[in-house]
């Protein structure tokens, strides 16, 4: 058996142990550990939540990548209609790592009441439409059906559902302006309201109106053939500048591309800016607890002053010595370490599961409760990294083992 660990493990073991001086101190240490852990995998798992569910929120409205026609065209309105006969479509098999890619048209509106209107842009979506990334967010009646016959059915948003005073089943006029000449009537459609969606993205749900592609189609003269733009969604958000290019290099010389990270890159800067934050957590707790670690080292060290004479007198080398205590913090950091994770993932549990944590001002974090995203390589990481570098810090107290000699150390009482 290793000496040191032996040693170690019988202090450990040891009734002195428990009701030496260094006792408080010791279970101060192991209490900052388990802080520390805690604050660390809450910082990792709301930030990385919030941020997984922004992107989702952003992809739900947009996909991951579109591609469009060459134009000058800056607005959400589809101007130049492209062909459905691509390579790409419906199955984009050039490049790997596409999950699903899709065909819409969006058109701008105003929708009429007795009392008021409201300016919107008709999203027409058809059948190949991924609503799996909607339904979350649907809160009253249903996804709406367009893989039969043209219908008149839409999915609303509930902000503007309440400005206008209409609930699920209600009919309402839009009117929307031909393109080729401004100053002709209107076109009109009639819709029903089929289902109320609510993403929390006020910037999305004051503006968006699903509706059957068709009807765009008809109004802009198009083909069946004919849509406004693709929308590609990818499996790993992480890759998307590298799908990105790889999707421009495939795609014809008359298309263009753009991913949602170019498109609203102020909300993707503002949430980059959580891993600097996180990381500062992080930094900060380590070193918390690095210091308490070192604190009780060295109140060990102090009260353990005869050992280590005598077991310098035995011949036992200072780095020997030094194990022994290292090992015994290893432990202590160990035990903090797993209570840390016990009341860590269980606060993170009750937050996913009940949604009891709810932010103060929903409409600027676009989501209304706290977001959690545990990743268990990521939680093995974090305490395999709290342990190394705690260890590390403790090299440096440890040295003053060096400066004890045996006969002092032998007198000590």
């Amino acid at each position: 058996m290793n000496l040191e660990f032996f040693i170690a493990k019988r202090l450990i073991k040891g009734a002195a142990h428990k009701i030496s001086i260094s006792a408080p101190i010791i279970k101060i240490a192991i209490a900052a550990i388990a802080i520390g852990v805690v604050m660390m995998l809450i910082a990792i798992a709301t930030g990385v939540g919030l941020k997984n569910k922004i992107r989702e929120k952003v992809a739900a409205f947009n996909g991951h990548i579109q591609i469009y026609n060459f134009d000058n065209n800056n607005s959400d309105v589809s101007v130049a209609p492209v062909s459905l006969a691509q390579d790409f479509y419906p199955e984009f098999t050039s490049v790997s790592g596409i999950s699903h890619v899709q065909a819409v048209a969006s058109k701008g509106g105003i929708i009429r009441t007795m009392d008021t209107f409201e300016g919107i842009i008709a999203k027409g979506v058809g059948a190949d439409y991924n609503w799996d990334v909607f339904s979350e967010y649907l809160i009253q009646g249903r996804l709406p059906e367009y893989s039969g016959e043209l219908n008149e059915e839409v999915l609303l948003s509930r902000l503007m559902a309440s400005r206008l005073g209409f609930k699920v089943g209600d009919t309402f006029f839009t009117f929307f302006l031909k393109d080729d000449d401004a100053s002709k009537i209107p076109n009109r459609r009639n819709f029903k309201i089929v289902g109320i969606y609510d993403s929390g993205f006020e910037e999305f749900d004051a503006t968006y109106v699903f509706v059957d592609i068709r009807h765009i189609q008809r109004m802009n003269k198009w083909g069946a053939h004919q849509v406004g733009n693709f929308e590609v969604f990818l499996e790993d958000f992480d890759a998307i500048d590298e799908k990105s290019n790889e999707i421009y290099g495939s795609v014809l010389s008359t298309l263009d591309t753009q991913n949602i990270k170019n498109r609203y890159y102020r909300i993707f800067e503002w949430i980059g800016l959580f891993d600097f934050n996180i990381a500062l957590i992080i930094g900060i707790m380590i070193i918390v607890g690095g210091i308490n670690m070192i604190t009780a080292l060295l109140v060990l060290i102090l009260e353990r002053t005869q050992m280590i004479g005598i077991l310098k007198a035995l011949g036992s080398a200072n780095w020997s010595i030094r194990k022994v205590f290292l090992y015994n913090a290893a432990y202590l950091i160990g035990i903090g370490l797993l209570w840390g994770n016990a009341l860590g993932l269980g606060l993170l549990w009750v937050q996913h599961r009940f949604r009891l944590f709810k932010f103060p001002n929903p409409e600027e974090y676009y989501i209304d409760y706290i977001p959690v995203y545990v990743s268990f390589p990521t939680v093995l990481v974090l305490n395999l990294g709290v342990l190394v570098l705690c260890l590390l810090m403790l090299l440096v107290p440890s040295y003053i083992i060096t400066k004890i000699t045996p006969v002092k150390a032998i007198k000590f009482e």
